[in-house]
């Protein structure tokens, strides 16, 4: 049996794995990680959902495969997180949160990606009609997952 992966090790793999990637205003994409995992950490989140937050876009992205997140040395319940917040191609919002809310810790996640995305001096620099789209998009998908739409 493999010893489970340390946050340290996750942190270092979801890094990696996004090396040259970046965010829609051109901000290196580890930032993104580093803020959803900072984003649980504040919520009460626990080491399995820290983990999940740092690699919560990693097979989204295809910065990670599938296989290599089963093959992980990592709990279920991480890999479960991950595959729950993970959009898949055509997938209607309302299937994606139906499946955030059923895995247990899932939420959470989703909660503090969906907080740093829709951080109004992230979206400032965007231009308008992107800026548009996404907040409306990151606000149905909080009303979906039942997120009140006040202050984080």
């Amino acid at each position: 049996m493999t010893a489970p992966l340390t946050l340290a090790e996750v942190e270092a793999l979801a890094r990696a794995a996004h090396e040259g990637q970046t965010d829609k205003a051109g901000r290196p994409y580890a930032e993104h990680l580093q803020a959803v995992a900072e984003g649980v950490r504040a919520r009460g989140g626990d080491a399995e959902q820290l983990a999940a937050a740092w690699l919560h876009d990693s097979v989204e992205d295809d910065a990670l495969t599938e296989q290599w997140l089963s093959e992980a040395a990592l709990s279920r319940r991480t890999k479960d997180i991950v595959l729950a917040v993970t959009k898949r191609a055509g997938e209607p919002a309302e299937a994606y949160a139906g499946r955030v809310l059923a895995t247990p810790g899932a939420l959470l996640v989703k909660e503090a990606d969906l907080a740093h995305n829709a951080d109004p001096a992230r979206l400032a620099v965007l231009d308008a009609p992107t800026r548009t789209r996404l907040t409306e998009k990151y606000a149905r998908m909080r009303a979906l997952l039942g997120l009140t739409v006040g202050p984080d």
